[in-house]
């Protein structure tokens, strides 16, 4: 395991001082990558970032979650920020001075939110350790071949230490009176409980591993059977003894919590929230800013909305109440409409292939397909999207809840543009995917918030809808406008929770689904990603279509946009901005 003090050795030696330890910009950037990736095992996997037997001895550990770890990260990052203050950023060409911005943002982030780490609740109910855990192996850790099977063994028995380390700090965390709100408390201890229920040979870690394996030639059935039971035994031994602890940790405390939702209610908490807005945003807009830009978009999405159901004949009712009875109306009559559903998924989403055609002239190698959310994270989990494997063994993913008895029926098309095309499909495979991007740039090494990434998801969304996808499906159009409806809905529910005192309950009744409420608690300002960044990236077109007239291009936008890649939103600006101008020029 590479120690935060070997990384922080590892990034001295990149310093920038500069001709004896790195010829140019790009060495340097890249040994802060390495050493970055080095140190976090589970990115290393994830990414696949390094090869040989490098890439096999990280693919055996899990990343640490220790206060010393995570204080030796904020350090390293103190180091590389000095070395990049002394970079004179005239000399870099446009693309590194992008590098350059993003990689500081980063670090500045990592460094800006130490003090507020401890807010960060380990078990909560959407992002927590448990549910990290469980999703890691049972996903992203590759199954390629027996190694790998070998590998995930050697992780699994080290998933009780990790779990033991959270339960640890989470007990600290209460004895100082930090503690997640009731309600987090108790969607918790419920995926627990369904973590729990069943024997070792039916547990999330043995079941999908046997799985996985079945579709491995070269391990023969005597062998994965033999592996299975490996598995079992340490589920059996240790992993399940972990989950039982932290369950009961979380039963103690819970007669301590309180349903107070927002971070206003812990120390500085409005300092922590405005931090969060700001790198999940990548603006500097204050919560009631935020607060009065949802008002306004809601008041303005409801007027459309209200046109639409009256000519289906909903006319009675606030839109909230005349959506939910479309809905209603819209619901499938099988016992299981599950595998319906998924193909109609998969239908919307090679629909939506062709459609992309005549907006975009790149796309993604990668293939993209839709598969049902797992039934441990079914009932808290929203729909999302992971990336394919570099080297093709996964392809992304569409992850779609469907917990049921009701199922989501209205809003199922523009979920699809969403989170696969021409939304996160695109701009995460294509980033990966492009060459032109120094590698720590394709595959994300330096997170950036969610500004840029889930604002092109929702661009994606009405780019649709402004090219009529929806021709002739007024119901999928409406579910479009929900969708946005929904989004500027968290901007009005997530400053309210955060900064203007809101109980859960408010957010409920402002048309917010307890789940997603409940998110908005346990991930602070992320909600407020998704309508901020897709305001931003239309003001952009709208700057580019205006400046350059004829000579604008609806698919050389978006390869400028999607060839970015994930970075901050005045990083993109000045991307846009020198784009516009060599248009010009042209």
């Amino acid at each position: 395991m590479l120690t935060s003090t070997r990384f922080i050795s590892l990034l001295a030696g990149a310093s920038l001082t500069l001709a004896a330890h790195c010829a140019s910009f790009d060495d340097w950037a890249d040994k802060v990558a390495n050493a970055k990736v080095r140190n976090d095992p589970e990115q290393a996997t994830l990414k696949q970032y390094f090869s040989g037997k490098e890439q096999d001895q990280l693919d055996r550990k899990l990343t640490p979650n220790t206060i010393v770890y995570r204080a030796g990260e904020v350090a390293a990052a103190k180091t590389a920020l000095a070395q990049l203050a002394k970079i004179d950023k005239q000399t870099l060409t446009p693309q590194q001075r992008a590098s350059a911005a993003s990689i500081a943002w980063n670090l500045q982030g990592a460094v800006d939110a130490w003090p507020y780490a401890d807010y960060n609740f380990v078990f909560n109910q959407f992002g927590g350790l448990h549910v990290q855990l469980v999703n890691f192996l049972t996903q992203a850790h590759p199954i390629r071949n027996q190694r790998d099977v070998e590998n995930y063994l050697v992780r699994l028995k080290a998933v009780a230490g990790k779990m033991d380390t959270g339960i640890l700090q989470a007990r600290g965390l209460g004895a100082r009176g930090i503690l997640m709100p009731t309600f987090l408390t108790q969607s918790s201890i419920g995926q627990l409980d369904r973590f729990l229920d069943g024997g070792p040979e039916n547990n999330v870690f043995v079941a999908t591993l046997k799985q996985r394996m079945s579709g491995l030639k070269e391990v023969t059935p005597e062998q994965q059977a033999k592996f299975a039971a490996a598995a079992e035994d340490t589920v059996k031994r240790s992993v399940i003894p972990a989950f039982q602890r932290a369950r009961a940790m979380l039963q103690e405390q819970l007669p301590r919590t309180t349903e107070d939702a927002g971070l206003w209610r812990l120390p500085n908490g409005d300092k922590a929230y405005a931090l969060l807005l700001k790198q999940m945003t990548s603006t500097d807009y204050t919560p009631e800013q935020i607060h009065n830009i949802g008002l306004r978009e809601v008041a303005r999405i409801e007027k459309e909305m209200d046109g639409l159901l009256a000519s289906l004949g909903y006319t009675e009712g606030t839109i909230k109440q005349r959506m939910a009875k479309l809905e209603k109306d819209s619901q499938p009559k099988e016992a299981d409409p599950r595998p319906a559903l998924l193909a109609r998924y998969d239908s919307v989403l090679r629909d939506a292939e062709a459609h992309a055609k005549e907006l975009f002239d790149v796309t993604p190698k990668a293939p993209v397909v839709v598969k049902r959310e797992p039934p441990f994270t079914e009932k808290t989990a929203a729909a999302h999207y992971t990336g394919p494997a570099k080297d093709g063994t996964r392809p992304g993913i569409f992850w779609a809840p469907m917990p049921g008895p009701e199922f989501r029926i209205v809003g199922m098309r523009t979920l699809v543009y969403h989170e696969g095309v021409p939304g996160h499909h695109f701009q995460v495979a294509l980033q990966q995917e492009n060459d032109k991007l120094p590698r720590y740039r394709r595959d994300r090494v330096f997170a950036v918030g969610s500004a840029y990434g889930e604002g092109w998801a929702l661009y994606a969304e009405q780019l649709a809808a402004e090219n009529n996808w929806y021709d002739g499906d007024v119901v999928g159009h409406l579910g479009q406008l929900d969708a946005e409806l929904f989004r500027a809905r968290r901007l009005v529910v997530d400053t309210g929770l955060h900064a203007m005192k809101w109980t859960r309950q408010q957010g409920i009744d402002y048309g917010i689904p307890a789940a997603e409420v409940e998110r908005y608690v346990a991930m602070p300002g992320q909600a407020c990603a998704y309508k901020i960044g897709m305001m931003r990236i239309l003001d952009l077109r709208a700057k580019a279509q205006k400046a350059l007239g004829d000579k604008f291009s609806i698919k050389a936008f978006h390869n400028v946009v999607l060839e970015t890649g994930n970075v901050p939103l005045p990083v993109l600006e000045q991307v846009v901005d020198e784009w516009i101008a060599a248009q010009k020029a042209a």
